[in-house]
């Protein structure tokens, strides 16, 4: 499997460098019909709001093309669908999680000048908006609404408890390798629920390139090369973990695991 850099990644926009990632999980992924409908949108956007010169007016149009004439919205239904993580899918049926929506609206922004970042917040992918003469503005690519500071704490208190505050680094502009990373754990997270273990093992993998030697990873590995029925694959990842991590509490029920994974020698024709 190729293995990215966060270098490579950054030289790309964010769509394109999960859409490079997407075609390594799922290697059928049209890479052409993706470029092409992101172009044919582009240039659609490009008509209609380049002539726009006041930002502020531009970025208004660009949302209600995005979100009410082009359909795009959050998927409350499966919110967990991996369908919602593959750029092509969300492409296809104008639906995703804040991850993959932000990411094409992001190049739509970036094609019309517009000062939008993404920032990995610690709940979900927001975009930032860099006004030159006032405050930054933050918009919930997931519906295209602006987000109050009010929001912003709400959903971090959900996350960690009422004592939560927004913290200045939670808010600043993310680099694609780091982003790209939560996705990866997003759209592996998706594929083991829906028990799609094949190409589970493709995300993990992939993470293992950014990171050789993670020890939650190869752990993560394990499991997944258990379900496959790779026992003692399965085992060696295991002990790996548990030599990396022994006071996790993870680790006690690992070793149970190996010695039921190791049991029977395995036959060798």
């Amino acid at each position: 499997m190729k293995a990215f850099t966060d270098q490579e990644l950054d030289t790309l926009t964010l769509v394109e460098g999960a859409l490079a990632l997407n075609a390594a999980i799922e290697p059928a992924t049209s890479l052409h019909w993706v470029r092409a409908e992101l172009e044919l949108l582009a240039k659609e956007a490009d008509h209609l709001l380049a002539g726009e010169t006041n930002d502020e007016l531009r970025l208004d149009g660009l949302l209600r093309l995005f979100y009410k004439e082009w359909g795009f919205k959050g998927d409350f239904e499966q919110y967990f669908s991996s369908d919602n993580a593959f750029v092509e899918k969300v492409l296809r049926r104008r639906k995703g999680i804040p991850v993959s929506l932000g990411a094409v609206f992001l190049f739509f922004a970036h094609r019309l000048d517009l000062p939008l970042q993404p920032v990995g917040y610690p709940t979900q992918l927001i975009l930032k908006v860099n006004w030159l003469d006032r405050e930054a503005q933050y918009i919930n690519p997931f519906d295209g609404e602006y987000l109050s500071q009010r929001v912003l704490r709400g959903w971090l208190i959900g996350k960690e408890g009422p004592s939560a505050e927004v913290k200045p680094e939670y808010l600043a502009s993310s680099d694609n390798a780091t982003l790209i990373g939560r996705w990866l754990a997003v759209v592996k997270s998706a594929l083991l629920r829906e028990e799609n273990y094949a190409m589970a093992l493709r995300c993990s993998e992939l993470a293992l390139t950014f990171s050789p030697d993670d020890p939650y990873e190869i752990r993560d590995r394990g499991y997944i090369f258990q379900q496959l029925k790779c026992d003692w694959v399965a085992a060696e990842d295991y002990e790996y973990f548990i030599a990396q991590c022994p006071d996790d509490p993870a680790a006690e029920l690992l070793k149970l695991q190996v010695k039921v994974l190791t049991a029977e020698a395995p036959i060798f024709h």
